[in-house]
C-alpha cells in the first residue's frame, strides 16, 4: 500500500539504497552460497545413505528430516545457541575469531541447514533406483572411476540434483 503512494522515482530510491542493496546481496548471495554447498553435501549425503551400510543409518537417515520436523524459529534459536560464543561449537571457534553467530557465516549455516533435506530427499531415490550394473558394465568397458560418474551417474541425476539445489536456494530465499 505504502509503495502505491510513491512516486516512481521515490520507490527506486527506496528499493535501491545502499542499505536495501545490502541486504539483497546478504540474501541472494547466501541463499546461492548455501544452495551450491547443499547441492554438493546433499549428494554426498544421499549417496553415502544409499550405497554403505553401517551402524545407525537409520538414525542419520532420520536426522536429515530433522531441519523439515522444526520451526525456523526454533532452528534458528538452536543454531544460534550452538554457535555463539558459549555454545557446544562456538566455544571453539571463538578463539580462533570465527564468529558464527549473529554473522554472514550463521546465516550461511543456518540457511544450509534447513536446505539440505531438499537435496538429499530428492536425489536419494534416483540413487537407489540407479543400478549398480549399469556402473559395472561401464568399469568392465574400461571407464575410469571420473569417466563413470562423470557419463554414466551425473546424466542420472542432473534433474534430481538441480531440482534439490532449486528447492534450497528457493527455502533459503
Amino acid at each position: 500500500l505504502k509503495t502505491a503512494t510513491m512516486t516512481w522515482p521515490a520507490f527506486w530510491d527506496a528499493v535501491t539504497s545502499p542499505r536495501v542493496l545490502a541486504s539483497y546481496r546478504l540474501s541472494f548471495g547466501a541463499a546461492l552460497l548455501a544452495a551450491l554447498i547443499n547441492a554438493g553435501l546433499g549428494l554426498l549425503v544421499a549417496w553415502v545413505l544409499v550405497r554403505y551400510s553401517f551402524p545407525f543409518k537409520r538414525v542419520i537417515d532420520a536426522f536429515v528430516d530433522l531441519p523439515f520436523a522444526l520451526p525456523t524459529a526454533v532452528a534458528g534459536i538452536a543454531l544460534a545457541a550452538v554457535y555463539s560464543k558459549n555454545g557446544w561449537i562456538g566455544r571453539y571457534l571463538e578463539p580462533l575469531g570465527v564468529k558464527a553467530a549473529f554473522s554472514e557465516l550463521g546465516v550461511l549455516i543456518a540457511l544450509t541447514f534447513i536446505g539440505l533435506p531438499f537435496v538429499v530427499r530428492t536425489v536419494q531415490p534416483v540413487l537407489e533406483d540407479l543400478e549398480a550394473e549399469v556402473e559395472e558394465a561401464a568399469v568392465s568397458l574400461g571407464a575410469s572411476r571420473w569417466q563413470t560418474v562423470r557419463r554414466v551417474i551425473l546424466p542420472e541425476l542432473w534433474p534430481s540434483l538441480l531440482t534439490g539445489f532449486a528447492l534450497a536456494f528457493a527455502r533459503a530465499v
